[in-house]
């Protein structure tokens, strides 16, 4: 990166300028003096995308290679880019670091070499954006804008060596960013936080925080990646999972019944996208109900003085991809759905089977614990002989986890679910209104690939599917992640003319 020419630079004050909250702070100088301030011996620790990483080592099989002054932490961790430089702008206060170092992602088995290098950070006030070169298969596209930074909740922090740290930058999917990941993550989505440390070279003054730093924001400001659940973050509230109230209780069998559930939205949006190239199959009474699968044919009772419900649901949703010669290396199976619930809390059970990736083997589980629920106060109450549950929030237990290869960790949030049971034949059950695709109310992913037919892959009801980040956040992975491959479409990149590239000193 080419650096503004540094002249004499007068220092003013030696306490440090604050820039806004969370704003980098470095020292201020005299107003009639040059501005620039060379900035040396940086680093910046980021991981990319948690559940990328898990998808490159799991499913796909592949490696991950950090080299040219790049390093990865143990266990698949993130990554530190190293010696960066570049320069801070006292008056517009932009800071523009470059960094040493390469990471390269690469399967065989799925078909991609994907190298993410010459990684630098621009700032301006409280905000900024990565760009990176990337190259695919051989091709490369340069500076992409990858990434939006958020500094304004960032607190800055004193580093060895006069060094200033800004710890765990909120990181978001720009549109370009997007197109660099073929369209498997959504603009918007949260990446691994972004931990950046610079520090003033020595012709200046050493960087330090802000003596009058303003008030800690609320943590309702606080925006935490996927996967990185923050600390001072509040209790979140589940979706209402209130049944309908206004008449007499009553109890007794379950008649009839529906159950609405997407498993998870990033999972399906990666099984019918260019990476997995698979389907959806459906069968056993499971039916299409907008963005997410519809079991139905309910049979259980359910228990109006202990606010109890016990209910199962016919139908099959079958996840297939990663096909060769006719065989998929990603099969997995959910069927027999079960839910109980009482009170406010509640769990979702399936039969399960699963292939594992790497060996062929097939994992059944039956009646497995996939999710617990939570219920909203006053759910589990009759009206017109119809029990509901619009929405309950679904999280994934340390067995469901295992259905899925263990890339979701549990605790994970996977699709809300929405159930309906009648107590009496003749009572009218809710139509279908599309369903709730995921925890934000979206309805994606769920298209493309999906049939009604049964089963016809490889005989095996199995899977493994579960190296996919939400993408999670969440993901994907994470991790879940989800996930998707870092695999970046020839043009698809915003090419940045202004961006200033590093030079060999």
């Amino acid at each position: 990166m080419a650096l503004t020419t540094r002249h004499p630079i007068a220092l003013a004050a030696a306490t440090a300028v604050a820039l806004g909250t969370g704003a980098l702070s470095l020292p201020a100088f005299a107003a009639d003096k040059p501005t620039a301030v060379e900035l040396k011996d940086g680093t910046l620790d980021w991981g990319v995308k948690e559940s990328f990483r898990k998808y490159v080592t799991g499913i796909a099989a592949g490696t991950i290679e950090a080299t040219d002054g790049a390093k990865q932490a143990a266990g698949n961790g993130p990554f530190t880019f190293t010696d960066g430089t570049g320069s801070y702008d006292t008056t517009t206060h932009g800071t523009d670091t470059a960094f040493k170092g390469a990471v390269r992602f690469a399967s065989t088995a799925h078909g991609f070499d994907i190298r993410i290098s010459d990684v630098q950070v621009v700032t301006s006030g409280t905000s900024g954006h990565i760009d990176a070169d990337v190259t695919l298969n051989g091709t490369t596209q340069n500076d992409i804008e990858f990434a939006t930074l958020d500094l304004s909740a960032v607190k800055p922090g004193q580093g060895a060596g006069g060094a200033m740290t800004f710890k765990d930058i909120p990181a978001t999917l720009t549109a370009a960013g997007a197109q660099a990941f073929n369209g498997m993550y959504k603009e918007g989505t949260a990446l691994d936080p972004a931990t950046l440390t610079v520090t003033a070279a020595a012709s200046s003054p050493s960087p330090s925080p802000s003596t009058s730093a303003p008030a800690s924001p609320s943590p309702t400001a606080s925006a935490t990646p996927s996967g990185r659940p923050s600390t001072s973050a509040p209790a979140t509230t589940a979706p209402s999972a209130t049944g309908s109230t206004g008449s007499e209780a009553a109890s007794g069998d379950i008649a009839d019944g529906t159950l609405d559930w997407g498993v998870k939205e990033s999972f399906r949006t990666y099984i019918t996208g260019p990476i997995a190239h698979g389907k959806v199959e459906l069968s056993g009474g499971a039916a299409k109900n907008g963005a997410v699968y519809r079991f139905g044919d309910a049979s259980g009772s359910y228990d109006a003085d202990a606010k109890s419900l016990d209910a199962k649901f016919a139908g099959k949703v079958r996840f297939l991809g990663h096909e060769t010669d006719g065989t998929y290396t990603l099969d997995l199976q959910f069927s027999d759905l079960h839910v109980t619930a009482k009170g406010t809390g509640g769990k979702l059970l399936a039969d399960v089977s699963s292939k594992d990736q790497k060996t062929g083997k097939v994992a059944t589980y039956d009646d497995l614990t996939v999710a617990t629920l939570k219920l909203g106060s006053g759910a589990l109450t009759a009206k017109n002989d119809i029990v509901e549950l619009d929405g309950a929030a679904a999280t994934l237990t340390a067995d469901g986890a295992k259905a899925f290869g263990g890339f979701y960790q549990a605790g994970a949030a996977l699709d809300p679910v929405t159930v309906a049971v009648s107590l009496d034949e003749n009572a009218e059950l809710p139509a279908g209104t599309g369903g709730s695709g995921s925890g934000s109310g979206s309805t994606g992913g769920a298209s493309g690939g999906t049939t009604a037919n049964g089963s016809t892959g490889t005989g095996s009801t199995t899977g493994g599917a579960g190296a996919l980040a939400s993408t999670g956040s969440d993901v994907p992975a994470g991790p879940l992640a989800a996930a998707a491959a870092l695999v970046v479409a020839a043009g698809a990149g915003t090419v940045f003319a202004t961006r200033r590239r590093r030079t060999q000193s």
